[in-house]
């Protein structure tokens, strides 16, 4: 159950099926975002790879040395793209690999196009997601919903993207599905049809206890995706935004030139991979350790290079110590760009109070509290809109709601109206009328009493104290306890066992925290491997985008980001 390890075998794949020979890879906007995530250039390069090109790019050179690797997704336009390609073919031979099920029809039109006999192979590998970490991937889809429903092409591509990751998983589920949200039906029922379709891609061998996909709802749980975050890769999504891995550092104070953009990926960056979990605290020591480690391994300026021995060791050690020199640049700017965030927007205060609004049920201090920060000059318009929203939230139905006194207070801070409305947006996506979980109140005695017991033993940290409700449902599926009345199974039969094996998807995006609670789940709970995926991973931002698209409210459309013979 590794997404990553999944995809690196396909593009592994394709390239050795190639033969020897220098190579050309042809890709899509997102089958090269999907690649990118999983390998860098570098690696590719040594598979005798040495030109990636794009298939919509019209001033592509003939090059009829190189043969054509293309890894493209089954749409319209990409086998019309080809279709013109191999008319006028511009390398030697084709190697054709579609990221999910074409139909024979399109096969037969490529076919026909292929007068000159250069394509060597077609098939299919199911690599049509994006891998970014061994448990978690997106489908990088940002605005799926308009209202409660569907957008229509987007339940297409989560169907698509969702029969791929089971496929490459080798993964034939049984289904269930959020009972409250008729999105989660929708998808469940659209999946279900294509595993009935295609029933021989579907033909794993049967396992002992069934694997199970557990299709979520974001509104169900809107205040996960509202707060700060403190663990290194939720952190760098929250405050600067990871996309495919990369980071935009252009608009750091002083930036050097090579670190306008970085690349955080756990396949290629130990320290990184190290980290990825770690709280900013534990990240500070270990940076301030890699240092001093790496002023160890330094050359020495006064290094003589008297012997050929002497030269010979130290180009030997060059390129270890040109990387080292790289990672260490890398995340003292990535950790020094974060630290400066933290104390310029107040983030520790901000991240408190947020804490208090999510996890505890004291009105009055929660009231006092967001109203002592929105008196605070330095916090930013984000900040502030997202502490009143997360109060909308969590006190949206009390008796003493102070909330249009809190709608003031933006007011006179000068909040743009398009962050004010956004309160009431957040309100109408994942407010009480909408979700079917008891996000908030814990209403079973047993539940309470958990509940006075964890606040009596202290909190180890006062910043991480929320935990998702993914963490309480998957923890319910684990120990057999989900209800079926919540969410029910796809069709007649279910699960006598305890699953081992969980696909969780999550329709409207999931978040990094998420990703922390099923690693943390995978570790602790020994025979059970659970994947999670959303239509995309969100930070504060890019959620209120969603938000505003399913709502009606958005003025711009934020981007998100078959048949024949023989199949993987």
């Amino acid at each position: 159950m590794n997404v990553t390890l999944a995809v690196k075998q396909y593009i592994s794949k394709m390239i050795e099926s190639s033969g020897p020979g220098m190579k050309v890879l042809l890709m899509d906007k997102e089958t090269t975002s999907i690649v990118s995530v999983v390998y860098t250039q570098s690696e590719i390069l040594q598979k005798e790879v040495y030109l990636f090109e794009r298939i919509d790019s019209q001033s592509r050179d003939n090059m009829k040395h190189l043969k054509a690797i293309c890894f493209l997704r089954p749409t319209k336009e990409n086998v019309q793209y080809l279709i013109q390609e191999l008319r006028r073919p511009k390398y030697s031979v084709y190697f054709i690999y579609f990221s999910n099920v074409i139909s024979k029809s399109e096969i037969k039109a490529l076919a026909e196009a292929d007068e000159q006999e250069v394509v060597a192979e077609v098939q299919e590998f199911y690599g049509d997601f994006i891998a970014v970490n061994p448990h978690l991937f997106s489908l990088n889809l940002q605005g799926v919903a308009r209202g409660r429903s569907w957008e229509p092409s987007m339940l297409s591509r989560c169907t698509q993207g969702l029969t791929s990751v089971l496929l490459a998983l080798k993964k034939c589920p049984m289904i269930r599905y959020q009972l409250s949200s008729d999105m989660s039906k929708r998808l469940a029922e659209s999946v279900k049809q294509i595993i009935t379709k295609e029933y021989e891609l579907f033909d794993f061998r049967k396992t002992e206890v069934p694997p199970l996909l557990l299709i979520l709802d974001r509104s169900d749980d809107a205040i996960t995706p509202l707060l700060n975050q403190w663990t290194y890769q939720a952190m760098v999504h929250e405050l600067m935004g990871l996309n495919n891995n990369r980071i935009d550092l252009s608009r750091v104070p002083g930036i050097s030139r090579d670190l306008k953009e970085v690349v955080l990926s756990a396949e290629n960056d130990e320290f990184y991979a190290n980290n990825l979990y770690l709280n900013f605290g534990e990240i500070g020591t270990n940076i301030k350790n890699l240092m001093e480690d790496f002023q160890k391994k330094k050359p020495k300026d006064q290094q003589k290079l008297e012997s050929i021995s002497d030269m010979k060791a130290f180009v030997d050690n060059y390129p270890q110590f040109k990387k080292m020199s790289g990672t260490v640049s890398k995340h003292v700017t990535v950790v020094g760009e974060l630290s400066r965030l933290v104390s310029e927007r107040q983030l520790m205060e901000v991240s408190e109070v947020e804490q208090e609004l999510s996890c505890q049920n004291d009105h009055g201090n929660a009231q006092q509290s967001v109203r002592r920060l929105l008196q605070n000059p330095r916090l930013s318009e984000l900040d502030a809109v997202r502490l009143v929203m997360l109060y909308a939230l969590r006190y949206e139905r009390h008796s003493s709601s102070v909330l249009p006194a809190l709608m003031d207070e933006l007011s006179r801070r000068g909040v743009s109206e398009r962050h004010r409305r956004m309160v009431k947006s957040v309100v109408e996506y994942g407010g009480k009328r909408v979700r079917g979980s008891d996000l908030i109140e814990a209403t079973d005695a047993v539940a309470i009493t958990k509940q006075f017991f964890k606040g009596l033993k202290g909190v180890e940290n006062v910043y991480t104290q929320h935990k998702p409700l993914i963490h309480e449902t998957l923890d319910q599926l684990i120990k057999g306890r989900l209800k079926d009345s919540q969410f029910p199974y796809l069709g007649p039969s279910s699960l006598r066992d305890r699953p081992q094996d969980i696909v969780v998807f999550m329709i409207g995006g999931a978040t990094y925290e998420e990703a922390l609670t099923v690693y943390n789940l995978n570790r602790s709970t020994p025979g059970v491997r659970i994947v999670l995926g959303g239509s995309s991973i969100h930070n504060t931002k890019s959620f209120l985008e969603e938000v505003m698209s399913a709502t009606g409210h958005s003025g711009e459309r934020a981007q998100g980001s078959g048949r024949h013979g023989s199949r993987r």
